[in-house]
């Protein structure tokens, strides 16, 4: 009896069309992935590939939806879930930082002397709780989904942790860098029972590796 397909999960987004090509030339199937449409699963005879939220591929990974995946470090640090990293597949390179706006050079840091407190507004609410925990600086963070540069611009929060490659963005809404936090590629993860059991998980991590 042959095995079940290999449950691999793709992120959407930045990381998918290099993901993609990596995974082809490590000799998978890679048909129907190039223009998959709306359609979310992608079933090949040796891997059925899932096309997963990049924020949600941990999920999916650590809870046993897949055997392995291609995800952002960022997105797993932020996760914080029980996964198997097996490779630093290093592409999509990208930073977290701290932003503030260009004319308010010295008036955060006073601020903080008076208030006691930054508001800070991220996507990443664990990775900026855990920086600043670091640091020694109580904020107070702001939760939000996109167009983090807007907090700072409108007086909703002092500062912004996010993700960028350019920092075009930032640059582009008058904001200047004024800290870095933590460095993201893309990573080659697996689930911990998939990873001990199956050597497909593991044999495929090994020819990513010399792809590198």
């Amino acid at each position: 009896m042959s095995a079940p397909p290999l449950k691999i999960a793709v992120p959407k987004g930045a990381l998918y069309k290099e993901s993609v090509a990596l995974l082809g030339r490590a000799g998978l199937d890679i048909r129907g992935l190039d223009d998959p449409g709306r359609q979310l699963v992608i079933a090949n005879e040796e891997a059925e590939f899932y096309i997963v939220r990049p924020t949600d591929v941990p999920i999916f990974v650590s809870y046993g939806g897949v055997d392995c995946a291609i995800c952002g470090k960022d997105s797993l640090v932020e996760a914080a879930l029980e996964v198997v990293e097996l490779s630093d597949l290093g592409f999509g390179a990208c930073r977290f930082v701290v932003a503030e706006p260009a004319q308010a050079a010295g008036e955060t840091e006073e601020a903080y002397r008076t208030l006691g407190v930054l508001r800070v507004a991220t996507k990443y609410p664990r990775i900026t709780a855990a920086y600043y925990r670091a640091l020694g600086v109580q904020v107070e963070l702001v939760k939000m989904h996109g167009n983090i540069e807007l907090a700072p611009l409108c007086g909703m929060a002092q500062r912004i942790v996010d993700i960028t490659a350019t920092g075009t963005t930032l640059r582009e809404n008058n904001l200047v860098i004024v800290d870095e936090v933590l460095a993201s590629t893309a990573r080659f993860v697996g689930n911990p029972a998939s990873v001990r059991i199956d050597p497909r998980v593991r044999e495929l991590a090994s020819r990513l590796e010399q792809l590198e």
